[in-house]
């Protein structure tokens, strides 16, 4: 974590952002525009994986940190849940929800090797410097 500056630099932050984008994108090409309750959950647990590994790295210790990536990585599964019920709802082709699925699969990989990586590091986070 120590060369890490800000949490914009880490990856699966960035790879959550894009999550949040394309779910945006499937909002606004879809008639999931019309289901204000699905939209709804579906956009705020797709931020919500972002906004806790954001919020987690602010935290400056890594078992804080630790239990915020836990919950970014439940936030995807629970977003992957609510893409199968827009594919169900055919908000989506099977196609592009693959490929959501995939980046969230990939996503969930990740946020849990750096959850393991940061368990197993000597370094206790900025706040014990």
């Amino acid at each position: 974590m120590a060369h890490y500056k800000s949490f914009e630099d880490l990856e699966i932050w960035q790879r959550a952002r894009i999550i949040c984008n394309e779910i945006y994108d499937l909002y606004l090409s879809s008639d999931l525009q019309k289901d204000y309750g699905l939209w709804n959950q579906i956009n705020k647990s797709s931020g919500s994986i972002m906004d806790n590994i954001a919020e987690g790295f602010e935290r400056d210790g890594n078992r804080e940190f630790i239990q915020f990536l836990s919950i970014a990585k439940a936030s995807c599964g629970e977003s992957k849940s609510q893409l199968y019920r827009c594919l169900d709802r055919k908000y989506l082709e099977p196609e592009k929800f693959g490929s959501i699925a995939k980046q969230m699969n990939e996503c969930q990989a990740q946020i849990a090797g750096f959850m393991k990586y940061l368990k197993n590091s000597d370094r206790k986070g900025n706040k014990y410097d």
